[in-house]
């Protein structure tokens, strides 16, 4: 049998037992993302995707381009159960209702930007994603006499060059935990499911006004009720301001 100096043997023993170490967490971390329901971390690449994951605050991201009709369900919805939230707006939509914005910001609700045309800015260049932000800053700072700093891409489709842009509007950009997909699929109780099934403290909930999700409403804000979270603002949620 050949014979290899201890060194040589205790070299090879510590790249074996390297190898393995490596492989272990390799697959055990592509085991736990994938049975993970959110982003463990607040952002990435400066798009936040969660809030904080230690606390008990989640938020119901409430995009508006359209369902107009649904909104005083909502609305009256959210003020029976004592919940503030964030409605990210669409400037068309903002100039063609008013009296709408003005009554969710009256409600108390945080007032947020959706972008002007709802278009998909990681196919706008630089120009196209600041004029799509700062127009709709315009008209609401207009309407309603306020700043808002959260943007929130139309579709989720963002590239590099629409977080800087932001950025450089003093915007942060927001994207979502969990999609309830209200939007396609009308169906409450599928709503209500992708709201709140494996629910982490930090979760964005993104929705819209429609008939399905005005149904499925309260029962997804009695789970997060019953269960100890604080259903709060998405700026609230990812650390911009403080519980009061």
């Amino acid at each position: 049998m050949k014979k290899f100096p201890f060194a040589v043997i205790k070299v090879k023993r510590w790249t074996s037992n390297l190898i393995i170490a490596l492989t272990i967490a390799v697959v055990g971390g592509f085991a736990i993302f994938a049975g993970l329901n959110v982003v463990p971390t607040s952002t990435i690449n400066g798009v936040y995707y969660s809030g904080d994951t230690s606390k008990n605050n989640v938020s119901l991201m409430i995009n508006v381009y359209w369902g107009t009709e649904y909104l005083d369900s909502m609305l009256g919805i959210l003020d029976e159960y004592n919940v503030k939230t964030t409605f990210f707006i669409g400037g068309t939509w903002a100039v063609l209702n008013e009296d709408y914005l003005t009554k969710i910001y009256n409600a108390g609700h945080e007032i947020a930007n959706h972008g002007y045309h709802h278009k998909d800015h990681d196919k706008l260049d630089e120009e196209g994603n600041l004029n799509e932000i700062s127009t709709t800053h315009t008209i609401i700072k207009e309407l309603l006499g306020i700043d808002m700093n959260l943007f929130a891409p139309p579709s989720g489709a963002y590239d590099k060059t629409t977080v800087s842009c932001a950025e450089s509007l003093g915007y942060y950009t927001i994207m979502w935990t969990r999609d309830t997909i209200d939007w396609r699929d009308h169906d409450s109780n599928l709503i209500y499911n992708r709201a709140v099934k494996d629910a982490h403290g930090g979760d964005l909930i993104l929705m819209h006004p429609t008939e399905a999700t005005v149904e499925a409403l309260p029962r997804i804000i009695e789970y997060y009720q019953n269960n100890n979270f604080n259903l709060t603002t998405v700026s609230e949620t990812i650390g911009l301001t403080q519980s009061t």
